[in-house]
């Protein structure tokens, strides 16, 4: 079979399975949280809780073929390659994609125009995933971007260029790091088979090997760190790799596989050297409760009720993470009324794009960030800037409050549905005699009070104007 074709059907066989492997990758959460005493972080982390919605973007040697993200590449129950490849050659296929991987019309500039018009304001770039090629010019290994096709482009060093378009639009820089790399002999040794998603060895019998790996970790970070400008959060995926005294009974009852010996890579140091260079930067250890998971990340969900410490839900566009074929993007609607109640719940909306192999996004993607930064335009006061109230829920009606007190109920409306005449909701009293403002046109708006209901009345202009509207915002004081 030629190299074109295997391609061809390697991608084929993964499309149809990407949905299955995604829900088994993705990270639960654990129910503790630490919050952090340095005075920085506290510092940077209550600005991080004020931008509400950021973009994370995967885009590596996956978008080539266009398959879920690295993956393939584990040797476990869930994964479902095409049974009649050899996984040898499999491997030896997905790392030959650096030969393929030519983002000629790569376009961090589009991508951050897109983000901000989308209202986001904080971004997560994906540095480096599992299987290990780096999509920065690390001197670590011959693994990256700037080892192949792309490396005498003018923006070959892909990190470098997407943090500074995006500075540009004045977003907060994550950088996204893998700890597990597939592709590091020191992780994966090649003298044993490749299991599951953990290091192959026993790292007790050799330490030397998982010293290397920690150096290798370490020095990786230290060059994003220092020689890529400012960076606000260090966002650490691939929380199966950390201290094995960190792994509780909760811990085990997520699933996966765990090795009787401790994948500690020392995160005390790695932050304090990261922290040597950029004051106050956000750790975000997934998964790994304690000081240096600054803020906990569920993924492709939100928690039932609202949590007091920081969070983010991180949640695709479309069905995946990275690119894949014909995948089908949530509606404008959809993740506008997601990012009410992630709000509403004390979190922040972190949602994935993910651009194709040509460096671009599709237009389709950027239509629909566009939809959802027209609403955002007319009604994100009641988005960012904002905590979680007491009372945050009365059926589809959240509520959000600024930090001078002032209160918003963000009233979810149906799809396709004419605008109501009224709305109503219980709970938060607006101040005897004061005024209601709908956010979208600022206008104060009718409105009584019967017992512990409120009516107010949807201005007749605003309904004939909008056929259909995903939510209505309105602001007001609380009695």
């Amino acid at each position: 079979m030629s190299r074109k074709l295997f391609l061809i059907v390697l991608a084929a066989a993964c499309v149809v399975v990407f949905n299955n492997a995604r829900a088994q990758a993705e990270h639960p959460t654990s129910s503790t949280y630490v919050w952090p005493s340095d005075p920085l972080v506290k510092e940077k982390l209550e600005k991080w809780r004020d931008q509400k919605f950021g973009m994370i973007v995967h885009w590596g040697l996956y978008a080539v073929p266009g398959i879920i993200e690295s993956w393939e590449l584990c040797s476990e129950d869930w994964i479902n390659r095409d049974s009649t490849v050899r996984y040898e050659d499999f491997k030896t296929w997905y790392w030959g994609l650096q030969k393929d991987f030519n983002p000629v019309n790569f376009a961090p500039d589009q991508w951050a125009k897109a983000a901000k018009d989308a209202g986001m304001r904080y971004v997560v770039f994906t540095t480096k995933h599992h299987d290990g090629f780096n999509m920065f010019d690390t001197k670590q290994t011959d693994f990256k971007i700037t080892n192949g096709p792309f490396r005498s482009h003018p923006k070959a060093d892909v990190a470098k260029y997407v943090f500074s378009a995006f500075r540009e639009q004045g977003f907060m820089i994550g950088a996204y790091y893998s700890k597990p790399d597939w592709h590091s002999e020191y992780y994966w040794w090649p003298r044993y088979a490749t299991a599951d998603r953990n290091n192959n060895y026993d790292i007790r019998k050799n330490p030397w090997r998982w010293n290397q790996f920690k150096s290798f970790t370490y020095n990786q970070i230290h060059e994003l760190t220092h020689n890529y400008g400012s960076i606000d959060i260090l966002w650490l995926d691939g929380g199966w790799v950390r201290p094995l005294e960190s792994v509780t009974d909760e811990v085990r009852a997520w699933g996966a596989a765990i090795p009787p010996w401790s994948q500690d890579i020392d995160i005390p140091k790695i932050a304090a050297m990261a922290r040597s260079a950029q004051p106050g930067m956000l750790v975000v250890d997934r998964t790994v409760h304690g000081e240096f998971e600054n803020y906990q990340t569920p993924e492709q969900s939100i928690p039932k009720q609202k949590l007091d410490h920081p969070w983010e839900s991180c949640i695709t566009l479309g069905g995946a993470w990275g690119y894949v074929p014909n995948d089908q993007y949530k509606s404008a609607a959809t993740v506008i009324h997601t990012l009410i109640e992630i709000v509403a719940k004390g979190g922040s909306l972190l949602l994935g794009v993910g651009p194709q192999a040509d460096g671009t996004l599709k237009t389709e993607q950027i239509e629909r960030l566009k939809e959802i930064g027209e609403w955002l335009k007319q009604n994100g006061e009641g988005i960012y800037n904002t905590r979680a109230t007491i009372h945050y829920r009365d059926g589809n009606t959240w509520f959000t409050q600024a930090h001078n007190g002032t209160l918003y109920a963000l009233v979810c409306l149906e799809k396709d549905k004419p605008l109501p005449e009224t709305v109503t909701w219980k709970l938060n009293i607006p101040a005897k005699g004061s005024s209601i403002k709908l956010l979208a046109n600022g206008e104060n708006v009718k409105w009584k009070r019967e017992g512990d209901m409120v009516t107010v009345t949807v201005p007749s202009s605003f309904r004939k104007k909008y056929t259909a509207y995903p939510a209505m915002a309105f602001s007001f004081s609380k009695e």
